[in-house]
């Protein structure tokens, strides 16, 4: 009995070590510890901590905006060299492909870091709506913010007391961008209403040349946005997101058809083309005026252009004393995999230094408003002018005066006006989605 006991011991000290050494339990097992197994498997001590990396998620991919995230990043890692910079860039239609593989990301509970999104509608009626950013009211005292950023841009990035997100910039969308050269040949100046446009189009079609440059449907969007504006002036274009004017109106008909009218002197290949690719047929001479954003000025620096000579600008017909503008800002995802690693992004995305380094190259102005204008360039200078003294109002395309669904809801409206070009039924699908998604419901 006595040997059947000792046996059976033997067996369950072997057990035992057997499941020390499977299970890892180092602790206890200090022998364990001293055995060259241990220090030959190294990884585990050398892989990069949670602190130690950041996933920055965007579409800035090419032209000025990826030299800016490239500037922007140069700040970062001289001011955290340990923590490892991931670029999560995704390119194409203005954020449209990022923003899709972004919600299956969010869905599938795969958040990056911190992501890039347009202040406003977008931001708030979508990711806030959601639950899945972090207010960073914290962030903003310490760091002192809420002194030196507009006080017209905390509400587009707040709800119920809380701030969502870090602007790094501020564009204008409502740019008319032309070559002055093809205007000069050809006898025309830069038109500054509605009617001095259709004229100088209709001058430069008669001569041969291409009037206007569009590119793939967000730019036609975007193009509808400044016709809006530009026809209706700033109150009733504001009335059109806050439901004090009438989606039904003969005033908003009058502008859908000058919509039309415009695009009747568009290049017929723009469904194949992306923005940079219209913004260039300006460049060439291909083409005299292109309506676009002010990151285009970004890309035809980057392209080696001379501004004044190689490119002009104005404000989009109709609209000038009024700054249509947008936001691009990055926020804190909720169960940010690298916690630490989005704080410390974000503290340079709103920091002056990274903000000078980021946007004279990005071709935007500050959020910040103590930026050393000395850094910037001749129709930066003008922006920050325009955007101190001018009227304000918000972007469609870009998120500022729309949620989400609403925004989806006129693009789809959209893509079927433009294949049928049927003006009515256009208006009568924009009354729709006003009162399944806007103020209008």
């Amino acid at each position: 009995m006595k040997k059947n006991l000792l046996a059976l011991l033997s067996i369950l000290m072997i057990a035992s070590f057997a499941i020390v050494a499977c299970g890892g339990a180092a602790t206890e097992a200090p022998a364990m510890t001293e055995a060259p197994a241990a220090t030959e498997a190294p990884a585990a001590t050398e892989a990069p901590a949670a602190a130690d990396k950041v996933e920055v998620f965007s579409w800035w991919t090419g032209g000025g905006e990826a030299a800016g995230l490239a500037a922007m990043q140069t700040v970062f890692s001289a001011a955290y060299p340990n923590i490892e910079f991931i670029n999560a860039a995704v390119a194409g239609g203005a954020g449209t492909n990022a923003r899709a593989v972004l919600a299956t990301r969010l869905q599938a509970g795969d958040p990056p870091d911190s992501w890039q999104g347009h202040a406003g509608q977008e931001l708030i009626g979508t990711y806030v709506a959601g639950g899945q950013i972090e207010p960073l009211n914290d962030l903003y005292a310490a760091e002192g913010w809420l002194d030196v950023m507009p006080k017209t841009l905390i509400p587009l990035i707040s709800n119920d007391g809380n701030i969502y997100s870090v602007p790094v910039n501020i564009h204008r969308a409502n740019v008319l961008w032309y070559n002055p050269s093809v205007l000069s040949a050809n006898g025309v100046e830069v038109p500054t209403t509605m009617d001095e446009w259709f004229a100088a189009m209709d001058t430069l079609k008669a001569a041969g040349v291409q009037p206007l440059a569009l590119g793939e449907q967000w730019t036609k969007m975007h193009l509808m946005e400044t016709v809006l504006l530009g026809t209706l002036g700033a109150d009733a274009y504001n009335g059109l997101w806050d439901g004090t004017t009438d989606w039904a109106s003969p005033e908003v008909k009058a502008a859908l058809d000058n919509y039309a009218k415009v695009l009747t002197y568009a290049n017929s290949d723009s469904s194949s083309l992306s923005w940079q690719d219209a913004a260039q047929l300006v460049i060439n001479g291909d083409a005299a005026f292109n309506v676009m954003g002010d990151w285009a000025e970004g890309y035809f620096r980057e392209l080696g252009k001379t501004p004044k000579t190689d490119y002009g600008w104005a404000p989009t017909p109709g609209s000038s004393g009024v700054f249509q503008f947008l936001s691009d800002s990055f926020v804190l995802a909720v169960g940010a995999p690298h916690p630490d690693g989005a704080m410390a992004w974000l503290k340079i995305a709103g920091s002056k230094e990274g903000q000078e380094a980021f946007n004279p190259v990005k071709g935007s102005i500050c959020a910040r408003t103590d930026c050393d204008k000395s850094l910037f360039g001749e129709y930066l200078q003008s922006a920050m002018d325009d955007w101190s003294s001018n009227v304000v109002v918000g972007s469609l395309t870009h998120g500022v005066v729309a949620n989400d669904s609403w925004k989806t809801e006129i693009d789809t409206a959209l893509g079927l006006f433009i294949a049928d070009g049927n003006v009515d039924g256009f208006q009568a699908a924009l009354v729709a989605a006003c009162a399944s998604s806007g103020p209008c419901k």
